[in-house]
């Protein structure tokens, strides 16, 4: 009986900025002077991944460099963030080449954001089957859930990862179906990405709303039955909800392929990793993955990473 079909897409771009935040501040600098925190934390991160929930296919999909759709719509979109720091950018290449070094796929996609490609790439994987897990810290991907796709938050500050289905998503946002997600932040807008929503409208209220008219749409047609200073939002900013939606709502058509195929793990590249390890400084992730030097492969604990039949070696230790 063939092996059912487990997928991890991790969003690169969130993933690389936990790592920057939660080590950057106490990283070291090799010899080089590469700032390692936000490439060794995304490391760590990904084989506790390949370890602990043993994916049979990976992509990590990254940001384009080009404004996306959402720029074109609200010019304003995300543009009270500050620039990338320094460290990130310089970790991003060694990132990807790690990636390639492990036989992960990597991918990015003008015009849209790593979100979308997400979404989309989590759609085709339940036409086709999958048990598909969104491995991210945004909450947008939330209205992405539903049967065989899940999301799955990392590991922090001491807290064990977790997966959240329908319906922890359902009881977490106080809705009937996931897609609400996107009605919720067209209703209260979400800082983080600079969407303005509906003034006055907050958590509680967003909620409220939603369950009582479903949806955006609804809610905006009946305004005229509510009262007071929510009416008058409501009808002033009816267009900055729609636009607000329209920013929230995470594509699931933008043109790419799911090549199950392409995206299988099998055996990482040891000699590029090693390489790679060395470069970076990374004494002691590269022991516990290949062991000590002159040490025979059957006394190294992760000798399990390079078997196509078992990938990862589950260590008790990171647990």
């Amino acid at each position: 009986m063939p092996t059912p079909h487990k997928l991890f897409l991790l969003d690169g771009m969130s993933l690389i900025y936990r790592a920057h935040f939660a080590l950057g501040k106490v990283a070291t600098t090799t010899a080089h002077g590469i700032k390692t925190g936000a490439i060794l934390g995304f490391v760590n991160t990904l084989v506790k991944v390949l370890q602990e929930e043993k994916p049979t296919h990976l992509i990590v999909a990254f940001d384009g460099k080009e404004k996306t759709f959402r720029h074109e719509l609200f010019p304003a979109y995300k543009s009270h963030r500050p620039a990338q720091p320094e460290e990130i950018s310089i970790a991003i290449p060694y990132i990807k080449a790690i990636l390639e070094g492990f036989g992960i796929v990597s991918i990015t996609a003008n015009g849209y954001e790593a979100d979308d490609l997400l979404g989309t790439l989590a759609k085709k994987a339940a036409i086709m089957g999958c048990t598909t897990y969104i491995m991210s810290t945004d909450k947008d991907l939330a209205q992405m859930v539903q049967y065989n796709i899940y999301l799955y938050k990392p590991s922090n500050n001491g807290q064990k990862s977790t997966i959240l289905g329908e319906k922890e998503i359902l009881a977490q946002w106080e809705i009937s179906r996931p897609e609400q997600v996107k009605d919720i932040l067209a209703l209260e807008g979400d800082p983080s990405d600079f969407i303005p929503g509906i003034p006055s409208i907050g958590k509680k209220t967003a909620r409220k709303l939603i369950k009582e008219f479903d949806n955006l749409e609804n809610i905006l047609a009946h305004s005229h039955v509510l009262t007071g200073k929510l009416k008058a939002n409501l009808i002033q900013y009816a267009d900055q909800g729609i636009l607000s939606k329209q920013l929230a709502t995470i594509r699931t058509d933008v043109p790419i392929t799911l090549d199950l195929e392409k995206c299988h793990y099998q055996v990482p590249n040891k000699d590029k990793l090693e390489s790679l390890f060395t470069l970076l400084e990374f004494k002691q992730l590269k022991e516990r993955l290949f062991g000590k030097p002159n040490r025979e492969k059957e006394h190294n604990p992760m000798a399990g990473l390079f078997d196509p039949i078992n990938p990862i070696a589950h260590n008790p230790e990171d647990d």
